[in-house]
Parts: structure tokens; sequence; C-alpha cells
């Protein structure tokens, strides 16, 4: 039996992981201007720097509809005998109700990851290794990563508030406060929701170090399988500040660095850091 895994554009998965491991990624729509642009293939997180920093508005997400997942799935279906597909959670997106829609009657069986970003490849990255290890059965790789889901430990540092505040998420008086005091907030995803965690204080390299720290003070309670550094871009210096602080922490068998896409970028703005990782 031939399964095959894709999920949506949201999933911050790295070209290479993607291609190495035959994922199907499915773009959303990213709407800029007075356009609609496809979500990695026509636009780029770049992008959108440039338009939000030459005065343009933030742009806006939309899901994929029914109708091009139900294309999606039965292109798939052509090379193999069954899809598990991962979405955005249900709480962020109605990528979820459009692809269950879109599945019906098809071998196609739709996960909620209840979270975003590297926080869904986490749980898709588990499928392929079961699929790649040879499991043919689909149930059995369900029940895993559904298992996993509330493991999931997912989270970001944000270094500038401005995407924030101009996407309605703050207030100025605290994007100010922010500057002024410089806090720079942690985001968390808990049960498929985003909430606001601990605020760091500092330059932005003590504060990343400062995160890591926080995310990885009970090492024994993490499985060392695999961790995301997942970013909206940050230096190489600042990359390779946060591996080395992972790294003191615990080893991990993988540490995978990825560019978040524009779903993440788009709500995040530049500086935007997280370490995503699967709890035991």
């Amino acid at each position: 039996m031939i399964i095959r895994i894709s999920a949506d554009s949201t999933c911050d998965f790295s070209p290479e992981y993607v291609a190495a491991h035959h994922i199907t990624i499915i773009p959303l729509t990213v709407s800029m201007g007075d356009r609609d642009y496809t979500d990695g293939l026509d636009i780029t997180p770049d992008d959108i720097f440039r338009h939000v920093d030459a005065g343009g508005a933030l742009p806006k997400t939309a899901a994929v509809n029914t109708a091009d997942y139900r294309a999606k799935f039965t292109e798939l279906l052509k090379e193999c005998d069954a899809v598990i597909h991962f979405n955005i959670s249900a709480d962020f997106s109605s990528c979820h109700a459009n692809a269950v829609a879109a599945a019906k009657g098809l071998p196609v069986y739709c996960v909620d990851s209840r979270n975003l970003s590297s926080g869904i490849a986490l749980l898709a990255a588990e499928a392929v290794d079961m699929v790649e290890d040879g499991c043919e059965d689909v149930q059995a790789i369900l029940d895993h990563v559904k298992g996993l889901i509330d493991k999931v430990d997912a989270s970001f540092i944000i270094d500038r508030l401005d995407f924030l505040y101009k996407g309605g998420r703050c207030s100025m008086v605290a994007m100010l406060g922010a500057n002024l005091l410089k806090l720079r907030p942690c985001i968390e995803v808990v049960d498929g929701k985003m909430i606001v965690g601990k605020k760091f204080r500092g330059t932005y390299e003590r504060c990343l170090k400062q995160y890591v720290d926080d995310r990885l003070r009970s090492p024994e309670a993490v499985r060392s399988k695999r961790i995301f550094i997942t970013h909206t871009g940050v230096t190489q210096e600042q990359f390779e500040l946060v591996k080395a602080q992972v790294q003191a922490h615990m080893p991990f068998d993988e540490i995978l660095e990825v560019r978040a896409g524009c779903s993440i970028t788009s709500h995040c703005g530049q500086g935007t850091l997280g370490i995503l990782f699967i709890r035991k």
C-alpha cells in the first residue's frame, strides 16, 4: 500500500525536506495590494517585508477552497492508495473544514494539527517517518500522530511588534511600551489557539538566550528526536547562537532550520524566531 503525506503551506517545512521526503504542499492564497498570490510559488516573505516597509498594508491569507483540495487529492491518488493530509488548526483557518469536505468519498484522511507553522511539520514528519519505515497501516499512523498533538511545544519570540499592531493584535500603547522597555513577548500555541506567554527583556540576542532557556528548562521531559528552529529572517550569527543554546541544554538527533513562509511572516514580521519540539 502506498501512502502519501501532504500538508497546507502553513506547515513551514524547508523546500529541501519536502523534496527529500516527497511531501505534497497545498498552498494558501496570499492577497497583497490588489493581487492574489500563491503562497510559496509567486510570493516570498521578503516580498511582504518590502511591501510593508514601503507603507503597504499587511497581506491577508485565504484558506484553500474545497474544489482546490479535491483536485489536489484526486491528482495525488493517481500515484498512491491513500493520502494523510495535515491542516493548520481549525481555530486559525477554515482549511481543515474545507479539506474534510473535499476528502469525502476518497481515501484521504485529514488531521487537524491544532497548531501552525513547524508545529504542523513536527506531526507530518512523524507520519513521514512511519511511511518510510514501511508502515502501511493508515489507522496506526493516524493514531500515532493524533496522540502527539497535545505534546507539540510550539512558540515564537517576537522582535518587533509593528506587524502585530498593524494586524490589530496589539495596541499602539502596548507596542510603544514594549519598545521603550525592550520587551519581546513569547507567543505560544495552546489548545489550537495563540496566547501571549512570557515577556523577555534586553537585547534581541539576550532575549533569544532567555527564550531557549525557558522553553528547554526541563530537558528530561522533551523528546530528543527532532527540533525545528523556525524564523522569519535572522542573521546567521543569531541562528547559530540559538542552535548552540539548544545544544547546551540537550542533544537532538535532528535540528532543522526553517525560514517561515508567508503566513507566519505576514502576521509576525521580521525577527520572529521559534523553537518547536515534541514533549514526552
